[in-house]
């Protein structure tokens, strides 16, 4: 359920994380947040009635520092939007495969720059080559993404349209 979740954003309005509705309550209970947004669902005590909050800003600014997101499949997956980066074939997480550009055996890493989504045959054939090497080409070149696209992608079809405004 979309009011479960209530987004959090910095002092200067940056979306930081998603919270559960109850802990964005007592940090308003603490005066540490305002809330900016609310559901329609109210929660009621004998003598309250509060609506669940969807949107809440800190009071203070945080300091974040350089974010990015862990190299995991499932964000490799949202970079590559689900796409094969060498034949364009959409797919799930089972059908997919983490393909390092530069083998490992040829002391390619394993980075975000490094490392892109295949399918099973693309990766297959493409064995312990390079992409020229195997006369394949890279649909688009493999870079660290930002936190919040990848963030974005994974939410996409959930997004609560009070959030919409401070996803960009």
């Amino acid at each position: 359920m979309e009011s479960d979740s209530t987004l959090l954003l910095n002092a200067s309005f940056e979306p930081l994380r998603v919270i559960s509705w109850k802990r964005a309550l007592r940090l308003s209970f603490l005066g540490k947040v305002e809330i900016v947004d609310v559901y329609e669902r109210e929660i009621r005590s004998v003598s309250v009635v509060i609506k669940v909050p969807a949107v809440v800003r800190l009071l203070r600014y945080v300091k974040l520092g350089q974010r990015r997101p862990p190299l995991t499949k499932l964000n490799l997956l949202a970079r590559d939007q689900f796409t094969c980066q060498y034949c364009g074939a959409e797919l799930s997480v089972r059908e997919s495969s983490m393909d390092h550009v530069i083998p490992r055996s040829r002391s390619g890493t394993t980075c975000w720059e490094n490392v892109v989504i295949a399918c099973h045959p693309c990766n297959r054939h493409k064995g312990g080559r390079t992409p020229s090497e195997a006369r394949m080409t890279l649909r688009r070149n493999p870079a660290a993404p930002d936190w919040l696209p990848v963030l974005r992608f994974h939410l996409s079809s959930q997004v609560p349209p009070a959030w919409l405004v401070f996803l960009g």
